[in-house]
C-alpha cells in the first residue's frame, strides 16, 4: 500500500478558531474501476460545510487509471493506493486505520464512489453523533440519483427473526414522512459515520466480509459494547446504486447468500440462528435459486448455492455451529 497525503481543498475559507474548535473528520471515498464516478463525489463533498475535514480516495486496485487520475485532477485530496482489489471491506480496512491513524481523525464518513453528496451532510452527521456517546454509527437520507425525491434508505426495519429486514422508506417520495431523527437497529453503509470510540473497540469491518453485510456485522459486533445506529433527516445523499459490482451479478449473489448467514451464526445464539436459517433456506436460498434457473442464469445458480455451503463449511471449520443451531 502507498499512501500519499495532502490537505484537502474547499470552497469556503474557515477561520482558524473554527477549524481549532472543530473535531477533526475524514471522508473516506471507495473506489474500485470507478474512475468516471469520482468527480461527482468528491467535487460534491469538498463543498461540504463542515470546518474541518479532508477527503481520502481508496483505489482499490483499480485498472483503469485511478491513481494517475487522482495525482492529475485532485493532487490536494489524499490517495491510498492499493496495488491489488482486498474488496469492500478489505479497502475500508486499510482506509479506516489510515484515516484514524495517520490523519487523526475523530469522525470518518465511510461512504462510496458512485454518490453525490449534500454540503450538509457531513456537519449534519456529527452533530447527530455528538448527541449521545453511545452513538457509534450515524446515517441520513439515501435518495436515488436519477429520481432526486424518491428515497432509497433511511436505515434498516428489525425484525425478529431476520434481525435485520428491508430498507426503511425505499422507493417512497419524499414528502417528509421521515423527517424525525431516530434509533435505528441497523443501517446501510452507502454513507456511514462512524466514531473513533467505536473504531478502539471493534477496529472497522472483518476481511471475512469481501462485500456484502460488511456493515451488518461491525454493526452487530459494535451492539456489544452498548453502541447504537443513528439517523438524521438533516444529512442527504444520492446514490447511483450498485455502479461496481452490478445489482444481480454472481458475484453479488454469492456474497449474498453467504454472508447473511456468517452474520448470523457470528452474533447470534444457537436459537435465534436456528430460526433465521429455517427462515433463510427456503425463502431467499431455494427460491433465489429457483428464480436463477427460471432464467437460465446458470452461474448465478451456482453462486448462491456455493455461497450457502461455504458459510455452511466456515461455520463447522470455526466451531460456530452446533446441533443446537439446527433443530
Amino acid at each position: 500500500m502507498i499512501s500519499e497525503t495532502s490537505d484537502a481543498t474547499t470552497n469556503f475559507h474557515p477561520t482558524n478558531s473554527s477549524i481549532a474548535s472543530a473535531p477533526k473528520a475524514v471522508v473516506l471515498i471507495l473506489s474500485y474501476n470507478g474512475k468516471e464516478l469520482l468527480e461527482d463525489s468528491i467535487r460534491t463533498y469538498l463543498t461540504s460545510e463542515y470546518p474541518n475535514f479532508e477527503v481520502a480516495v481508496i483505489d482499490n486496485g483499480s485498472k483503469d487509471g485511478t491513481a494517475d487520475y487522482m495525482r492529475e485532477t485532485w493532487p490536494n485530496v489524499k490517495l491510498i493506493f492499493m496495488p491489488e482489489n482486498k474488496g469492500y471491506s478489505g479497502g475500508f480496512i486499510v482506509g479506516l486505520k489510515v484515516a484514524f491513524g495517520e490523519m487523526g481523525a475523530d469522525y470518518v464518513l465511510i461512504t462510496n464512489n458512485d454518490v453525490i453528496a449534500d454540503s450538509k451532510a457531513l456537519p449534519s452527521l456529527i452533530r447527530a453523533a455528538q448527541t449521545d456517546p453511545m452513538i457509534g454509527f450515524v446515517t441520513g437520507k439515501v435518495y436515488y440519483a436519477e429520481d432526486p425525491n424518491r428515497l432509497q434508505t433511511v436505515g434498516y426495519f428489525p425484525h425478529p427473526i431476520r434481525w435485520k429486514a428491508g430498507h426503511i422508506g425505499h422507493r417512497e417520495i419524499d414528502n417528509g414522512q421521515h423527517d424525525q431523527p431516530a434509533y435505528r437497529e441497523f443501517i446501510d453503509d452507502i454513507y456511514m459515520l462512524t466514531t473513533k470510540e467505536v473504531y478502539a473497540k471493534e477496529p472497522g469491518y472483518d476481511p471475512l466480509f469481501f462485500l456484502q453485510c460488511e456493515q451488518y456485522d461491525w454493526q452487530a459486533r459494535a451492539m456489544r459494547h452498548g453502541f447504537k445506529c443513528y439517523y438524521t433527516p438533516d444529512a442527504k445523499i444520492w446514490h447511483k446504486e450498485s455502479m461496481t459490482i452490478g445489482k444481480t451479478s454472481p458475484m453479488k449473489a454469492y456474497h449474498d447468500s453467504r454472508n447473511q448467514l456468517l452474520v448470523h451464526m457470528r452474533n447470534r445464539p444457537a436459537d435465534k440462528f436456528k430460526k433465521f436459517f429455517w427462515w433463510y433456506l427456503p425463502q431467499r436460498i431455494m427460491r433465489g435459486s429457483f428464480q436463477a434457473l427460471k432464467s437460465r442464469d446458470g452461474k448465478k445458480f451456482n453462486a448462491i448455492w456455493r455461497g450457502f455451503f461455504d458459510a455452511m463449511k466456515w461455520g463447522r471449520q470455526n466451531k460456530k455451529l452446533t446441533f443446537k443451531h439446527f433443530v
